[in-house]
């Protein structure tokens, strides 16, 4: 399996790392010592520690779970040069990785709405990455992006996934320190089949990636049983946010993992249009839907080409929002189908301009299972039941699904909208931009530039 050659335009374009003058090679940031290595061997003599989880139908809350919502402190993260330079290094990373995996999904539903957080899927990766061993660690290691200035199959020709997983973590927090118009949360669950054993370290090493995580035991041989006890489990936990996590299960599988990241925001200055406003679904059929309009300066472009234009709004103090459009006649499918969104190059060149902008109010959900991505991109195996995954458990563990799930709702603040606001600015010239046909939109996190989701509308009356 050569995951490295599909990496390697990318390697080439990464930013120079430094520090103190001395190049610094990215990979070397996330990558462990040799006193660290050293430290590892000693624990792995020790031997695994592990537990057999709760029942899902347990009413007590097991002492290996852990509420985090006290942990995460919402004052702004601040970053020093060495935690900005991994930043980086992830946030490129994972659109990357992101980026691939829409490509996948966008042919799969053709003419459907679309969306996946590349953050999401990237730490799902990461996390299996932390529990796999020899070979499949190796692979997934490559897949993530890291692949080590030498052969040397040593320790130090590893990544930290700690470290990795610490960036992703910074991006979240990022998200949710400085901002009261938008709720950001990340769940993550683990069900695995009655008795097996899960290791104590795997589960603790995950506690910092999300602000709750479960693990418990659902009997898998009876497929639809087992379905509904999970869908009402993460209901239950969700406090009703997250329904139908899933649909089915594979009754020989020993293990689910499931993450469901939600962003609501309420958009200051942006308003809800009095009537309902026409969106074209394609060239034959409209319908009436929701819309908002906010009046700024963003930042706007159209490609050489003129096929395509890209608007940049800030959605708050943290967020920032990308919405491409088709024009001059050209349809959505035509243009991504041209588009490379592994490079940056269509958020490139975007100037100011005052504009007025109406675009669907939005409330879109959608779910991917990892594993039907990665047999789409012909690596089947990566964790499937040839995988050693020996640092999640002792068994010999046979993966189901591994689900993420994605929502992204977008509203106004609900000030009263002005007949028109672009009037009530003289010596202005606005652009007027009204997206009402299938568009794709991206939310980037403002500080770090980090791709949250990435979708495609194409029609906003289906939530999902």
């Amino acid at each position: 399996m050569n995951l490295a050659a599909n990496l390697l335009c990318f390697l080439v374009c990464l930013t120079t790392v430094s520090s103190d003058r001395v190049y610094v090679h990215p990979f070397n940031l996330f990558s462990f010592n040799k006193s660290t290595c050293e430290e590892l061997e000693s624990l792995g003599q020790e031997g695994m520690k592990t537990f057999i989880p709760v029942s899902i139908e347990s009413h007590t809350t097991p002492a290996y779970e852990d509420d985090l919502n006290n942990k995460d402190q919402l004052e702004a993260p601040r970053l020093n040069s060495w935690g900005r330079q991994r930043l980086s290094y992830v946030k490129d990373s994972l659109c990357v990785l992101g980026t691939r995996f829409y490509s996948v999904l966008r042919d799969a539903r053709r003419g459907q709405n679309l969306l996946l957080s590349p953050t999401s899927l990237y730490g799902s990766l990461v996390s299996f990455y932390l529990g796999a061993s020899n070979q499949t660690a190796a692979d997934l290691q490559s897949l993530l992006g890291f692949i080590p200035p030498s052969g040397d199959p040593d320790c130090t020709s590893r990544v930290d996934g700690h470290k990795v997983l610490s960036s992703l973590r910074m991006i979240e927090n990022l998200v949710k320190s400085r901002d009261e118009e938008l709720l950001f949360s990340k769940m993550l669950y683990l069900f695995s089949a009655p008795g097996t054993a899960l290791s104590q370290q795997f589960i603790q090493d995950l506690l910092p990636s999300a602000d709750a995580l479960y693990a418990r035991a659902v009997d898998f041989t009876n497929p639809s049983e087992a379905a509904k006890q999970i869908n009402a489990f993460v209901e239950a936990k969700s406090k009703g946010q997250s329904k139908c996590l899933l649909a089915d299960i594979d009754p020989s599988a020993d293990l689910l993992f499931a993450v469901d990241v939600r962003l609501a925001v309420n958009a200051k200055q942006v308003s809800l249009l009095k009537e309902p406003q026409e969106f074209w679904v394609d060239s034959n059929m409209k319908v009436l839907v929701p819309m908002l309009s906010v009046v700024g300066t963003f930042k706007y472009k159209t490609d050489a080409s003129g096929t395509f234009s890209v608007v940049e709004v800030p959605l708050s103090k943290t967020m920032l929002l990308v919405l491409l459009q088709p024009i001059n006649g050209s349809d959505l499918e035509h243009v991504e189908s041209q588009l490379s969104l592994q490079s940056s190059g269509w958020l490139q060149e975007m100037s100011p301009r005052e504009i007025k902008l109406t675009l669907p109010k939005l409330t879109i959900e959608d779910s991917s299972d990892l594993q039907e991505l990665l047999s789409d991109m012909e690596l089947p195996a990566l964790l499937g039941k040839g995988a050693d995954l020996s640092k999640i458990s002792d068994a010999n563990l046979t993966v189901g699904k591994v689900i993420n799930k994605a929502l992204f709702k977008l509203s106004g603040d609900g000030t009263d909208q002005p007949e028109d606001p672009a009037a009530q600015k003289e010596d202005a010239v606005f652009l007027d931009v009204t997206v009402n046909k299938p568009f794709l939109l991206a939310v980037f996190e403002e500080k770090s530039r980090a791709m949250l989701f990435l979708g495609r509308v194409t029609n906003p009356l289906h939530g999902d």
